[in-house]
């Protein structure tokens, strides 16, 4: 999947950050707190195909329900493609 703008993925006193660098930093006011779940989606963005691939993936990581894990990636994508981030 295509992240368009550059972030640094940071654990801060066990706050998982993404903190904008380069262009992002100028476009986006502020950082993004995400979970374990979302950094783990985050760091798997780059090699995944698509929203499939990636469920597909942390099904292999996490003991969850498909439906949940489905539901979550989907909100967590769809809030970055709003960001623009996506």
């Amino acid at each position: 999947m295509n992240v368009k703008l550059e972030f640094i993925l940071r654990d801060i006193a066990g706050d998982l950050l993404l903190v904008p660098a380069g262009k992002a930093a100028l476009d986006l006011n502020g950082m993004l707190t995400l979970n374990e779940v979302g950094a783990e989606i985050w760091k798997r963005l780059p090699e995944a195909e698509d929203e499939e691939a990636l469920v597909q993936a942390l099904l292999q990581e996490y003991e969850v329900e498909e439906e949940v894990l489905r539901a979550d990636v989907k909100e967590f994508l769809d809030s970055l493609r709003q960001l623009g981030i996506l």
